[in-house]
């Protein structure tokens, strides 16, 4: 029991000592001793302490080695923590202060994966989804050679899958919607061509695809007399364009199914 308690009290002495000296340290105006011990702190992964201390040397060593490490670590230790809109504040700043720093390449593309890493689920505003893009596109022509171009073209198409998944999303609620309160079949079918058009590499695409022949064929069931012929016409033409694309689709047997009916209704209009 002995040494137990003594071990505690070693470890509070230590503690004290440890939260004495940083709050000396916030107080001092010697900003290299700053810098250095807040790189100290960085790299043992405390990373509160660390952006106090080097957010307060940035503009006193702005133009120095120094000031241009500390704003680098300043920005990378709100990274670490998760407050990816600091961060990315920090980085760009990087780019504006040291465009041609030791660092410049690597703030470049942490800028592009701040606004990954706060890109929202697909149901959501993807404007950030959209500037993370823009942003590792941006990076890939500044720096066409750099080591991390793989990482951010495996990003980006990532992103763009996000948002081909939320145009589906938005196509499928269409179709849902039916003839209420207007045609949404044929708002279905924009949307899914639009998307098709936009994001022509989406895991997405068959699904987009296939949504296209069924708002077809619902638009035909459910129209006047007086239209059903032609868009039964367009369903079959439509059949012919996925089945060929999609030969193995998972969606074989019910596209089968549209056609084959689309077919027998065609052949009633023509005997009547």
């Amino acid at each position: 029991m002995k040494i137990v308690h003594y071990f505690i009290l070693v470890c509070a002495v230590l503690f004290c000592t440890s939260c004495g000296e940083y709050h000396h340290l916030v107080k001092s105006s010697d900003n290299e001793l700053k810098f250095s011990k807040g790189k100290e702190y960085y790299e043992k992964g405390k990373y509160l302490e660390a952006c106090n201390l080097l957010e307060s040397v940035v503009v006193p060593l702005r133009g120095t080695k120094q000031g241009e490490e500390a704003l680098y670590l300043l920005a990378s230790a709100n990274f670490k923590s998760k407050n990816y809109i600091t961060a990315r504040s920090y980085y760009s700043g990087y780019g504006r202060s040291y465009p041609n720093g030791s660092w410049a390449e690597e703030c470049a593309f942490q800028v592009g994966m701040c606004y990954y890493q706060d890109s929202p689920e697909a149901k959501l505003d993807q404007s950030g989804t959209v500037k993370a893009i823009n942003e590792f596109t941006s990076f890939m022509q500044t720096y066409p050679s750099s080591m991390y171009v793989a990482k951010a073209q495996s990003l980006k198409q990532e992103l763009r899958d996000k948002l081909a998944y939320k145009a589906y999303l938005n196509c499928r609620l269409y179709f849902k919607l039916g003839n209420y309160h207007g045609n949404n079949y044929r708002s279905c079918v924009v949307a899914a061509t639009n998307a098709l058009r936009d994001y022509p590499e989406s895991i997405y695409r068959e699904e987009l695809a296939f949504l296209i022949l069924k708002a077809k064929y619902r638009q035909a069931v459910e129209s006047v007399e007086s239209k059903k012929e032609e868009r039964f016409h367009d369903t079959v033409e439509e059949y012919y364009n996925f089945s060929q694309e999609y030969p193995e689709s998972e969606h074989k047997k019910e596209a089968k199914d549209i056609f084959e009916t689309s077919q027998k209704k065609l052949a009633v209009k023509k005997t009547n």
